[in-house]
């Protein structure tokens, strides 16, 4: 737990390196658009409350299976515990990958100037807070049971601030690895690329129910909160980069190639 709440920290430190610092991307951003996705609520439509309705819904539906998914899983009596998948998936949704895998592109784009690195590694700090923020905040409110506490699959005790063994909804391994994830898969060029970003994060939620961490249902939430939040902060600027680009074709016209 303690982890979690000082990652954030960790990220945004790294996102106003001398790595990120250049195009743009760096604390000054970052605090601009936390207050656009702290906003975000207020905007909302009715497709975007339905939205979470239905999330709300299937998570819901999906605890009714909760239980027999980990009987069943009980039953291997975890023979692929350790097994190579397993594990790296865990590992991918671990607190420290976040840094790993952001100094890493944050590094490849300063030494090669290559801004689309810079915008995934800036791109993955704001989802990982992002959601982070969102999956602490709901795993102390509800307080729920995990799996290896055995008091079922419907046992809550909200606001545990120190107990993790009543902290697991929604799943924080997931948050952070599809939230990586979405990012990855936004950015890539290919579509094959945009299917093998998604192998570590399924990967992740194999294992956090394999290994009696989670129920099914806090890995569903987490993986739709990581996904969700790391889909918004692509868009968002996708859109950015979009309006700027009309501007200018507005002011330069003739900077602009047209193909037939």
């Amino acid at each position: 737990m303690r982890h979690r709440i000082l990652l954030p920290l960790f990220l945004i430190l790294v996102c106003e390196s001398s790595l990120l610092a250049q195009n743009r991307y760096n604390v000054s951003q970052f605090t601009h658009e936390t207050l656009d996705f702290v906003k975000q609520p207020g905007r909302w439509h009715g497709n975007d409350w339905l939205k979470l309705g239905l999330i709300t819904a299937g998570s819901v539906v999906m605890m009714q299976v909760d239980q027999p998914v980990r009987d069943a899983v009980l039953r291997d009596h975890g023979r692929y515990y350790h097994s190579f998948p397993i594990e790296a998936g865990r590992i991918w949704g671990e607190w420290y990958t976040p840094p790993i895998v952001v100094g890493a592109f944050g590094l490849y784009g300063w030494l090669t100037d290559n801004a689309s690195s810079k915008k995934i590694a800036f791109e993955m700090v704001q989802a990982v807070v992002y959601s982070e923020a969102i999956t602490q905040t709901l795993k102390i409110a509800l307080g729920r049971a995990r799996p290896y506490e055995n008091k079922g699959a419907f046992f809550f005790h909200p606001f545990t601030l120190s107990d993790i063994g009543f902290q697991s909804l929604p799943g924080g391994h997931n948050t952070n690895g599809w939230a990586m994830t979405a990012v990855l898969s936004r950015n890539a060029h290919s579509k094959a690329l945009k299917i093998l970003a998604y192998t570590p994060a399924a990967l992740t939620f194999i294992s956090r129910v394999y290994q009696d961490q989670h129920w099914t249902s806090d890995d569903f939430l987490g993986a739709v909160i990581g996904y969700s939040v790391g889909s918004w902060v692509v868009h968002l600027h996708e859109k950015k980069e979009s309006a700027v680009k009309v501007n200018v074709s507005a002011i330069y016209p003739l900077t602009v190639r047209i193909n037939f």
